[in-house]
């Protein structure tokens, strides 16, 4: 073995060195970031302190908080891809969850009754909410709530919205609810068995269970009379359904799909809409929307005014049908009627760029190719569809861009 070089050693190790020491330096802290912190949280405190809450409170919920750089990327990341329905209520409606969600009202059915006698919200419905934000209380995030609110608060992107917020929490902590070690939620700040934000916590959270705490953490009557106080209050109507399946007839005009078109059972009857079995809807002068949520090939929905009020919840249509359709089935409900289309994959963003690239070809007005499928992109797509003698519906799908691509 040739003897080593050691001025040769010497320099080639000295790249490598210098490349672990720069690693170092890109882990470590930076003291300037960290001063900025040490600064917005002075001023956070001094603001915080004006509003009423104790030093007390002050010094047990901030002392030695930093910054949590898992919650920023989590902020910052853009999902990948659309859900699509189907895969959104694989997702959320398993058989597994039916089960325990139907274990559970029976469980709780004296609870559930009690609540809904106050508050006018059925059982199902709570237990399907509780089901989808925390998997019945197994699931109520693992990140301290103020730290959480403060990387965020502290963060300029939406730092007016979680300066908020994280006021309410230091507010709900100086009230007694919790304590600043207990408060745990989502990396976004949301809590509890239900997972309200603090600002929803303030407005609508009750002491279900009277003992001086709304403790939406570990108390089911503090959770679940929340939950239906927020319902209540926004508007729920007593004993009626979210909506129901049905069925289109042939040739059925899909500019009526429109969230802001209400007309009553018996207006939809008369134009042909009829039950998923074929029977004819009730005459009723009940109001009802139409919503395709996956479009001309997935299943069509007439949805009440109870199903804006899971709206009012979570924006989300997706979210709203889960939980309107996981409450039918924990009370015998059948799965959905319409067939699951063959090409059901979900779009990623650089399939919806590509769509609004092929319709800018094709000289309609998609708005900027940024893989959101927004106002103009649908607005886009229906007019595609209109001159392609397609369903006109606006749902960019796989086989939209199928289409697209074949005509290119």
């Amino acid at each position: 073995m040739p003897p080593t070089d050691r001025s040769t050693q010497t320099r080639k190790s000295q790249p490598r060195f210098l490349g672990v020491f720069f690693l170092l330096l890109l882990l470590l802290p930076d003291p300037a970031a960290a001063t900025d912190f040490e600064s917005w949280l002075r001023d956070l405190r001094r603001e915080a302190g004006e509003k009423g809450i104790s030093e007390k409170t002050l010094d047990q919920a901030l002392t030695g908080i930093a910054p949590i750089p898992r919650v920023l990327e989590l902020d910052r990341k853009q999902p990948e891809f659309s859900r699509t329905l189907w895969g959104y209520l694989d997702l959320t409606i398993t058989e597994k969850r039916i089960q325990q969600g139907r274990d559970l009202l029976v469980v709780h059915e004296h609870l559930l009754a009690e609540t809904e006698k106050k508050y006018g919200i059925q059982p199902r419905f709570l237990v399907a909410f509780w089901g989808l934000e925390t998997n019945f209380g197994s699931n109520l995030g693992g990140y301290p709530v103020i730290s959480a609110l403060a990387t965020l608060a502290h963060d300029p992107r939406r730092s007016a919205f979680f300066r908020q917020e994280l006021l309410h929490a230091l507010t709900i902590l100086d009230q007694g609810h919790i304590s600043a070690t207990d408060m745990m939620g989502s990396w976004a700040g949301a809590m509890g068995q239900v997972q309200f934000m603090p600002s929803t916590f303030v407005r609508f959270a009750v002491d279900g269970d009277n003992d001086g705490r709304r403790d939406i953490w570990g108390s089911l009557p503090d959770a679940f009379s929340s939950a239906a106080n927020f319902l209540s209050s926004s508007g729920w109507e007593a004993g009626k359904s979210w909506g129901r399946e049905v069925r289109l007839p042939e040739g059925f005009d899909l500019n009526l799909i429109d969230m802001k078109i209400s007309n009553t059972l018996s207006q939809w009857r008369a134009l042909g809409v009829r039950e998923t079995d074929g029977y004819p809807l009730p005459l009723s002068r009940e109001k009802a929307s139409l919503l395709l949520p996956a479009g001309f090939d997935g299943p069509a929905f007439l949805v009440f005014k109870n199903y804006r009020m899971i709206l009012n919840w979570n924006r989300s249509h997706l979210y709203a049908i889960a939980v309107g359709h996981l409450a039918d089935r924990l009370t015998g409900g059948e799965p959905l009627v319409a067939p699951r289309p063959e090409n059901d994959r979900p779009l990623h963003r650089n399939d919806v760029i590509q769509i609004q690239q092929l319709l800018a070809a094709r000289g309609l007005q998609p708005g900027p190719a940024d893989g959101i499928a927004g106002s103009m992109t649908k607005e886009a797509i229906r007019e595609f569809q209109r001159t392609s003698r397609l369903p006109v519906d606006g749902y960019p799908s796989a086989g939209l861009l199928e289409r697209l691509q074949s005509a290119h």
